[in-house]
């Protein structure tokens, strides 16, 4: 076979990638073609058309089968390719006993060798295909779907994570800004993979790529298409305490050279197999970059951000709503937003709750850092938590995740490092002087 039918059974296996799976688990005497596949995949039997058609034909497999078929695949490569235990164990006694001698670094090499696992050999083939990183991305999410009740499957996630943080550096990847004029099927990527506020239509997303708008987004050049992370901006005069205006279609677009504040209100990660590869740091490093380069006016970069698991802390402590009178299905149906009485009434208890939660609930003993998973990825980042924002985000999503409240996160550039430095090394949170009165009440 040559390049050309390597290139036509490309194009088959992209159109497999949104096919659903065809059959079930493999039989044995399929199963028995598989490791024999992949025992030549790993071995590097031919050149490279014959890698290449190989690993061609494991990703047509793969695609093809169910749930369990997939599974059943992992676990043949985690369990069948790993290191040779005896070829370790040797290899480990040989380097103990050149400690000290002219072989010890010969005998270092040779104990790396043995611990070289044949498992990457066989997914790395992938890499060389021109659909093969973003193939390995959504195994890797297959992967991490069934290591939750597969334990056995973790020395073959470890690796395929490690690599893909190597191949996934920030240094590879390209910042782009994405406009109302970029292709249409990236512009449908961003709403397919907007995580934080739906995107509702075509208008919807026009109004947040509009002039007073801005959307950049981090793309690896193996997958031009597919954005891995981006984040909305929103540039204002003030500090957003609401998201409604935000998304709303038919607010008078604001003059953009009169702004002095940056508003990030959306950060989406889009790749569920890059999980534990972390780049969004640097992502907004890089905006905050590029916008003080097109507006000089700019001094203030802050979120309007999500508190995505203030609920459920909520309902996994209920003594909290006891001085509150109000039970918690009644918190996440909205409905008391409308009798301003209650709201009244309900407005510094749940702030209170809220900066609490930001300040004491943690993730568990083992991962000391805050419980909510925005706060964790800012406060990492160097911001500070700023001010917390009564009903921020009427949505019914708004109201199911956080009761409506929403929080600033604030940047200041001149902070970010020692803030860094500060929350890495004592868990030290940057919080503003009313969101520490709000905690202590």
């Amino acid at each position: 076979m040559n390049d050309s039918t390597v290139s036509r059974s490309l194009s088959q296996m992209r159109k497999l990638v949104s096919t659903p799976p065809l059959a079930t688990r493999l039989p044995a005497r399929q199963i028995a073609q598989l490791r024999q596949q992949l025992r030549e995949c790993a071995e590097g039997f031919g050149g490279e058309v014959s890698a290449r058609i190989r690993a061609v034909r494991l990703g047509e497999a793969y695609l093809r089968l169910d749930a369990s078929g997939r599974h059943e695949l992992l676990r043949l490569i985690a369990l069948e390719f790993g290191p040779d235990p005896k070829v370790v164990m040797l290899a480990h006694a040989s380097y103990q006993a050149a400690l000290g001698t002219p072989a010890q670094w010969d005998a270092e090499a040779g104990l790396r060798a043995a611990l070289r696992s044949a498992r990457l050999r066989i997914l790395t083939q992938f890499n060389a295909l021109p659909q093969g990183v973003k193939f390995l991305v959504d195994l890797r999410a297959d992967l991490l779907g069934f290591l939750d009740h597969d334990h056995q499957l973790a020395a073959l996630d470890r690796e395929l994570q490690s690599r893909l943080t190597a191949w996934f550096d920030v240094g590879f990847l390209e910042l782009q800004r994405i406009t109302w004029s970029s292709p249409a099927a990236l512009l449908e990527k961003l709403i397919k993979y907007e995580a934080v506020h739906e995107i509702r239509s075509w208008t919807d997303l026009k109004n947040r790529l509009d002039s007073d708008r801005r959307c950049y987004a981090f793309f690896h050049p193996r997958m031009p298409m597919e954005p891995l992370i981006f984040v909305e901006v929103a540039l204002t005069d003030r500090l957003a305490d609401s998201v409604q205006p935000l998304l709303d279609e038919s607010a008078p677009v604001f003059d953009a050279k009169r702004a002095d504040t940056a508003i990030f209100y959306s950060i989406s990660n889009t790749q569920a197999g890059l999980r534990g590869v972390s780049f969004g740091n640097f992502l907004l490093k890089r905006v905050i970059d590029d916008l003080q380069r097109d507006f000089p006016r700019l001094k203030h970069f802050a979120t309007l951000s999500p508190l995505p698991q203030l609920a459920s802390w909520v309902k996994s402590h209920p003594e909290l709503l006891t001085a509150i009178a109000i039970d918690h299905n009644t918190l996440q149906s909205g409905l008391w937003s409308k009798d301003k009485r209650l709201a009244r009434r309900l407005r510094d208890p749940l702030m209170q709750l809220a900066a609490r939660y930001l300040h004491e609930a943690k993730q568990d003993s083992s991962a000391p850092g805050p419980h909510d998973p925005v706060a964790r990825f800012h406060l990492g980042n160097g911001a500070r938590i700023e001010r917390l924002n009564w009903l921020a985000d009427t949505s019914q999503k708004g109201f199911q995740q956080s009761f409506g409240l929403m929080v600033n996160y604030l940047y200041n550039p001149e902070d970010i490092e020692d803030n860094v430095e500060s929350f890495g090394s004592d868990g030290r949170i940057a919080t503003s002087a009313s969101v520490r009165r709000l905690a202590r009440s």
